[in-house]
C-alpha cells in the first residue's frame, strides 16, 4: 500500500513535540501530524490528547517532494461518527450551567487582561514612568 494523499492510514505515535506528534505508518515510514490537526477543538497542550504509544487513525494530507508527509487525526474522524476525546475541561463543561460557563470565562479573561496589561506596562516603564 502506498502512501497517497487521501489516504486513511492507521499509525503509532512514536513522538511528540509542542509543535505536533510523530506517527509511524505501516510501511514503516514516519509522518507528523500538526498540532492543529489532533482535534476539532483548540489544543494547548498535545499532551492532554496524545501519548507515545497511542495507535490512531490518520489521513495523508499532503507528501512533499523530500518525503515529508502531513497526516491528519481530526480528518480521519470526519467519516466517522464524532467522538470528542475525554478530558477533565469537556467533562466540567458538559456539567456546567450556562451561568457557570459565563461566569468561569468573564474570569478567565479578566485574568488574561490584567496579564497583557502588566506585560505591557513593564515594557513601557509602567504608569509613571516620565518621557524625556
Amino acid at each position: 500500500m502506498s502512501i497517497e494523499v487521501g489516504s486513511k492510514l492507521q499509525g503509532k505515535v512514536t513522538g511528540i513535540t509542542k509543535f505536533g506528534a510523530f506517527v509511524e505508518l505501516p510501511e514503516g515510514v514516519t509522518g507528523l501530524v500538526h498540532i492543529s490537526e489532533v482535534a476539532d477543538n483548540y489544543v494547548k497542550d498535545i499532551n492532554d490528547h496524545l501519548k507515545v504509544g497511542d495507535v490512531v487513525d490518520v489521513k495523508v494530507i499532503n507528501v512533499e517532494r523530500d518525503g515529508k508527509i502531513g497526516l491528519s487525526i481530526k480528518k480521519a474522524k470526519e467519516s466517522q461518527p464524532s467522538q470528542r476525546p475525554r478530558n477533565k475541561a469537556n467533562d466540567r463543561a458538559a456539567k456546567e450551567s450556562f451561568e457557570q460557563k459565563i461566569s468561569r470565562f468573564l474570569k478567565e479573561s479578566e485574568d488574561r487582561l490584567a496579564s497583557l496589561k502588566r506585560h505591557t506596562e513593564s515594557k513601557r516603564g509602567g504608569r509613571g514612568a516620565r518621557r524625556g
